[in-house]
């Protein structure tokens, strides 16, 4: 049998991967986070599929489950939202798996930001204005931050910041970050892409605490800062110039 760590991506159902959805419908066990994964992910489970919502379970209960299939020979649909490769707790799970000796596989999910820029309609690395996009996040009491990874170098760089798990602290967020990217800079705040009550709120940081006011979305908001969100004044990408010689086009000049 096989564990399948399978990212379920921002929320809608379509937007999971034909991959993903061929081993949900296959695997007799599916443990899913049940506080952030879209139910109608589960109408894909196999009929008589063991469906389990891991949201109110330790590691060591998740761990027991899956044991429980290792012995049964059972395939188990592991679904976390978004894509693992960031804040998905993954890394301890294999790391138990290793020590079991059972075997798993990691299938990737659409991540939170790229759901986010589809729905503003936005490029977050654009020629001239920012070519790098940072992932981060504040210190929560499910993980610190190093102590090294400080907002305010990140910020330094003029890179388009996508900050995670912080909304809570927007304010905060707000005054340490107007020094370096300006007042007048924009700003999105995403909150849960691609479900039925989906909010998308713009301002700058010298407005977006009073855009939201008091009705402030909950922790699974995304938070975009950066020039690119609100920017028409850019060079073209040498990439389609046709100037620019590549390795798929042989241009001969003249």
């Amino acid at each position: 049998m096989t564990i399948h760590f399978i990212g379920a991506g921002p929320g809608a159902p379509d937007l999971l991967t034909i991959r993903g959805r061929d081993l949900i419908s296959s695997c007799p066990v599916c443990l899913y986070a049940g506080s952030l994964v879209h139910r109608e992910i589960l109408e894909f489970c196999p009929e008589g599929c063991r469906i389990i919502d891991t949201a109110p379970m330790s590691l060591d209960e998740i761990i027991a489950e899956m044991l429980k299939a290792h012995h049964a020979g059972e395939d188990v649909a592991r679904l976390h939202s978004g894509d693992l490769s960031i804040w998905s707790a993954m890394g301890e799970q294999h790391r138990r798996l290793d020590q079991l000796g059972i075997p798993y596989t990691v299938t990737p999910g659409v991540p939170s930001f790229a759901a986010a820029a589809a729905a503003l309609k936005t490029e977050l690395t654009l020629p001239e204005v920012a070519q790098s996009v940072v992932l981060t996040r504040t210190s929560g009491r499910a993980s610190a931050m190093p102590e090294r990874e400080r907002l305010a170098s990140f910020a330094e760089t003029g890179a388009t910041l996508a900050l995670h798990l912080s909304i809570h602290v927007l304010d905060r967020l707000v005054e340490e970050l107007i020094p370096h990217y300006g007042a007048d800079c924009p700003v999105a705040v995403a909150y849960r892409v691609s479900w039925p009550d989906e909010r998308m709120i713009r301002g700058t940081l010298g407005t977006i605490c009073a855009r939201i006011g008091e009705d402030r979305p909950e922790r699974t908001a995304l938070i975009l800062v950066g020039r690119v969100l609100d920017c028409d004044d850019f060079g073209n990408s040498a990439l389609y110039d046709p100037g620019y010689q590549r390795r798929y086009r042989n241009r001969s000049e003249g």
